[in-house]
């Protein structure tokens, strides 16, 4: 298996995680923006670090698993993590918390 089918596949299972619970929550456009806002962040984020990193030979990626594609020195397929983590962590949050408060932005 290539990083690339790894990261395709847990990107989408978050992504209808997320969908679900914004539907079933009625999370708005804030919430969205939200999101997609820390999705930003945290993709320059992990660009910037995992690229400092790969530099400073702290890791090494097997190169026949990867599309080839990279951004700076990151590897296009390790920033579906950050993408994951952006999609699940806010929507479980939503999804534990009060009811009242879910909808409140929608």
């Amino acid at each position: 298996m290539t990083y690339a089918g790894l990261a395709v596949g847990v990107v989408a299972g978050a992504l209808v995680v997320a969908l679900v619970v914004a539907r079933v929550r009625r999370l708005g456009a804030r919430w969205w923006a939200a999101t997609a806002l820390a999705a930003v962040v945290l993709v320059v984020l992990t660009v910037v670090f995992d690229s400092l990193m790969i530099a400073a030979d702290l890791f090494r990626y097997d190169d026949a698993a990867l599309l080839g594609v990279r951004v700076w020195l990151t590897p296009l397929e390790d920033l579906a993590w950050p993408v994951v983590a952006v999609l699940l962590l806010p929507a479980l949050w939503a999804l534990a918390g009060d009811d009242e408060r879910a909808g409140a932005d929608a």
